[in-house]
């Protein structure tokens, strides 16, 4: 049987050693273009990589990159000279306990003295959620320009004001002057001269006042910074100027929805610029109106709302209402409004107004929130997904 048979499935064999050896061919072929173009893509990856790092190096601001574990596994020259050191293989949050804090959500400090830096400060997680970039841009220049405007803004401000100013200084020193005057009358009765007196140190209270708050005007960005309970301080105002609206038989109303939400700023000075609103709130509604302060936040912000059924504010009015030494009180030194925009912008935020004229007003003052630790410093790193 196996001479018949192998003669037959020779042609077989010999069909698929061909096929085998073509195959062999058409293998060798692809594995040519696959080892020229796996060339070629190791090429453009060492381009590109060559590109990255020339792009890294160039950049003038800072790029850290962490791996999945918060570790530094990569960072730029900026990075590096900012930072002070190579921190490669660091734990990012070690390396975040070292950062001062400026108040600022964002903005840390890094070093000391006179090699100190302000650098705003952000972290971007990764889509495919492998690690994070860490990006530092130094503003150090930046917030000293910033604040030398303000500084300059003020002071133009200032320079705006002086005729006013002596307007304002003149006119009570002159009624003190003649109040004491009169003093020196021998006609004068006790009860006469008692009230004389009174009227002189009224114009010199008036007088310390108004020196006080342009004090406060032109040193608007010194500001301490403590953390407080907002509701806190809302409770002290409430305690403050309730009694005040209840003499002027008003209706005051506070509510504070806030919680434990702690607010990181100067406390004295945040408090008389709300003061210095609920004060013009009562004095702008009649017996049997309402004031209301409200406080809420969402998450990011606080607003401290201000608000009276009073008699409004003409529009022409309320865009002169924060120049200083305007004012539509004969008592008021046209300097407190000023003021307490100068807190807020101090603080990052601003205030509103809304009014209608005999609708009453609504003045909202809105500050940026600061994350704190159990410690009291402020967290600025944001996350940005």
């Amino acid at each position: 049987m196996l001479p018949e048979t192998f003669p037959a499935s020779e042609p077989g064999q010999r069909l698929d050693a061909a096929r085998l050896a073509e195959a062999f061919a058409v293998f060798s072929r692809a594995s040519e273009e696959l080892s020229t173009a796996y060339n070629a893509l190791q090429g453009q990856v060492s381009q590109l990589t060559e590109r990255l790092d020339v792009l890294l190096g160039a950049l003038p601001a800072g790029v850290a990159m962490l791996d999945r574990e918060g570790r530094v596994a990569q960072v730029n020259r900026a990075a590096q000279r900012l930072l002070g050191r190579d921190p490669a293989g660091t734990l990012w949050d070690d390396l975040a306990a070292e950062f001062g804090t400026t108040g600022t959500p964002g903005d840390v400090t890094i070093g000391a003295g006179a090699d100190m830096r302000r650098v705003s400060l952000s972290v971007t997680a990764l889509e495919s959620g492998e690690g994070r970039i860490v990006l530092l841009h130094d503003v150090t220049e930046t917030h000293r320009m910033r604040l030398q405007a303000e500084r300059n803004e003020r002071l133009a401000a200032m320079g705006e004001m002086v005729a006013g100013l002596a307007h304002q200084l003149r006119t009570p020193l002159a009624a003190a002057l003649l109040y004491t005057g009169n003093l020196r009358q021998p006609e004068l009765g006790p009860a006469d001269r008692v009230k004389v007196a009174d009227r002189a140190i009224e114009r010199l209270r008036y007088l310390e006042r108004l020196i006080r708050d342009m004090l406060l005007f032109a040193r608007g960005d010194s500001l301490g910074r403590e953390r407080f309970g907002i509701c806190d301080l809302v409770g002290e105002l409430v305690h403050t100027l309730e009694p005040l609206a209840r003499a002027r038989q008003l209706r005051f109303e506070a509510r504070c929805d806030c919680g434990d939400v702690a607010l990181l700023g100067d406390r004295k000075a945040l408090g008389g610029a709300l003061t210095n609103l609920l004060e013009n709130a009562i004095q702008a509604t009649d017996a049997g109106g309402v004031v209301s302060l409200t406080a809420a936040d969402d998450g990011e912000s606080v607003r401290f709302r201000v608000a009276d059924s009073g008699r409004g504010i003409e529009p022409a009015q309320q865009e002169r209402l924060f120049e200083p030494f305007f004012t539509t009180r004969a008592d008021g030194t046209g300097l407190g409004l000023a003021i307490a925009r100068g807190v807020a912008r101090g603080h990052g935020g601003d205030i509103t107004i809304e009014s209608h004229p005999g609708k009453g007003s609504v003045f909202t003052l809105t500050l940026p929130l600061v994350q704190a630790d159990d410690d009291g410093a402020a967290v600025a790193t944001k996350e940005i997904s």
